[in-house]
């Protein structure tokens, strides 16, 4: 059972759409199912001689004797929520219905129960599957109602009536969720044959754009070149940008940043990205495998966090490792790029809660995310060991928001998750079936199941019947070949993360040894670097998050 709640100034103008045909005639036999007072709330739906305005006249009572007292009429002076029952959900009788009605204006507010002064409201009902509430938050005694936190405490509300009612439980939020489309929009997007609305394409691109990008300027340019309107808002004494919204191309209807998600309001983005000052500084050469690698390792940290650290620190690197999902779908083409895709927007609502980041905490992370920004395309096993981390993190998001409570995140978290395993199959299981078709010979993989037996005794018989093993043959024979001494090396990866709960463990091991760098290719450019002195460039303008055409924001089936 989901309501929603929102506030407006036009009374009649809300009676006339709840009780009209609706938007496309989908609006059947509106009524009112209860009201303050039924006896004084006419019911055009019902009685022919009802009219809507007489119905507002009736409900705005205290507003207008409000508005003559003050000489100016109350601001959003109409609370609005629908409440509608989940899909599959049975339909309620009116009489249910009603009783719903009352505990959520009772639970919000706007009528306790038993205080005889409190709002005037009606809920209405057009469909079977929902109600509407319309208030006017004017008491009879002058007084707004206290509504503070209405729409957690409808929701709270809601989650028992399902348990008593018998209907399917949905989960708590806890007002991070990002606004959902009104029904304007969805019919909108309908009527211009697109999959989503403008409000969800541009929170996407957002999401995308703000992942990649050094600053705030940044942000704006890039989105720009996408397309994408950008109104930056500015304020009249400092003139400096205090805010800004977006509209989609071509489009007239602009939302705030705020808007579309919390954590894309230009403040909480300042947090997130630098200065321009600091943009412009040199920034160091990278080896492009080596950003990955430095990607891996952040992944892995960020999972010990997860586990162990400070809930503020936790957050600023959920955070993080979100911008990590999006860079990682842009970084890594290939058939498991759609399933990356879907699991970076699955993760926006994980990343975001009601604790406050610590996003210095999670510095290296960011930073390793914005590499994978820039750094090119990096196919194969190292690329695979990123989403291999990635995957481990994301379960740990999950059971981090479980813990807390946080029932929508662990949520989003676990969905996250199955799509980073559908894409991970894809990419890993082509990868696995070369390198076990590579192995070495029987003398070689014999050594190696020795060193294996030496180095991590008490995992050895786990590692050898894995079936990935001959698989790590292979890549340990290519360690070995880039100047690692083996058994250091199997006892340097196991010690990074325990074992024991890995299902494959030599297919772990085998990502944990891909994501080493070539010792030998290390010495030779530590050698070279003592003999070419080099010069670093200044940081170019982001690359465009999206392969999508700029005009063009229609989903393919």
């Amino acid at each position: 059972m989901v309501p929603d709640v929102s506030t407006g100034c036009d009374t009649r103008g809300l009676i006339a759409y709840l009780f009209g045909p609706g938007r496309r005639d989908e609006h059947t036999d509106p009524h009112i199912v209860v009201a303050w007072d039924l006896a004084g709330a006419p019911d055009p739906g019902r009685d022919p001689n009802a009219t809507y305005t007489q119905l507002a006249n009736r409900l705005d009572h205290h507003v207008d004797l409000r508005t003559r007292e003050l000489g100016k009429r109350p601001p959003q002076h109409v609370w609005h929520c629908p409440v509608r029952t989940a899909p599959g959900d049975r339909y309620l009788t009116d009489a249910e219905w009603a009783e719903v009605a009352r505990r959520v204006v009772a639970t919000t507010g706007i009528a306790p129960e038993g205080d005889e002064k409190a709002c005037r409201w009606i809920a209405v009902r057009h469909a079977e599957d929902h109600i509407h509430i319309l208030a006017t938050t004017v008491r009879a005694d002058g007084r707004r109602p206290r509504t503070n936190r209405d729409g957690w405490r409808a929701q709270k509300e809601c989650r028992k009536i399902e348990v008593e009612f018998g209907l399917r439980r949905l989960k708590s939020g806890d007002l991070t969720a990002p606004r959902t489309p009104t029904g304007a929009e969805r019919a909108k997007a309908e009527r211009q044959g697109q999959d989503v609305t403008a409000r969800e394409w541009l929170r996407e691109q957002a999401y995308a754009v703000a992942a990649s990008v050094r600053s705030m300027d940044d942000y704006f340019t890039v989105l720009g070149s996408l397309g994408i309107q950008v109104k930056p808002r500015t304020g009249p004494e400092t003139g400096e940008v205090t805010g800004y919204s977006l509209a989609a191309p071509g489009d007239t209807i602009w939302f705030g940043g705020s808007k579309l998600a919390p954590d894309l309001s230009y403040n909480r983005l300042r947090e997130r990205l630098p200065s321009q000052e600091v943009v412009d500084r040199p920034q160091p050469v990278a080896d492009p495998a080596e950003s990955w690698r430095r990607t891996e390792s952040a992944v892995h940290t960020a999972r010990t966090v997860l586990d162990v650290g400070d809930d503020a620190v936790a957050q600023g690197h959920l955070e993080a490792f979100g911008d990590v999902l999006h860079n990682l779908a842009r970084a890594t083409p290939g058939p498991h790029q759609a399933e990356l895709q879907a699991a970076a927007k699955a993760f926006n609502r994980a990343r975001r809660s009601a604790i406050r980041a610590d996003h210095q905490a999670a510095t290296d992370l960011r930073q390793a995310a914005k590499e994978l920004a820039y750094a090119p395309n990096m196919p194969g096993g190292l690329a695979i060991a990123v989403v291999f981390a990635a995957l481990h993190v994301a379960r740990a998001a999950a059971t981090w928001h479980a813990q807390r409570g946080h029932e929508q995140q662990a949520a989003a978290a676990e969905q996250a998750v199955r799509h980073l395993q559908d894409s991970y199959r894809q990419a890993a299981e082509p990868v696995l079936a070369d390198l076990t078709r590579r192995a070495p010979r029987a003398a070689t993989a014999l050594r190696f199941e020795a060193v294996v037996r030496a180095a991590v005794p008490d995992h050895a018989d786990r590692i050898l019947t894995d079936p990935a093993w001959p698989a790590l043959t292979t890549t340990l024979a290519r360690a070995e070949t880039a100047g690692h001494n083996t058994r250091h090396l199997l006892a340097e990866v196991v010690a990074r993360r325990e074992l024991d709960t890995a299902e494959r463990p030599a297919e772990v091991l085998n990502w944990r040894i891909t994501a080493q760098p070539n010792k030998r290719a290390q010495a030779a450019r530590t050698s070279s670097t003592r003999h070419t002195a080099r010069t670093a460039p200044t940081s170019q303008p982001a690359p465009a998050a999206t392969s999508e055409q700029p005009a063009d924001r229609r989903r393919r089936r």
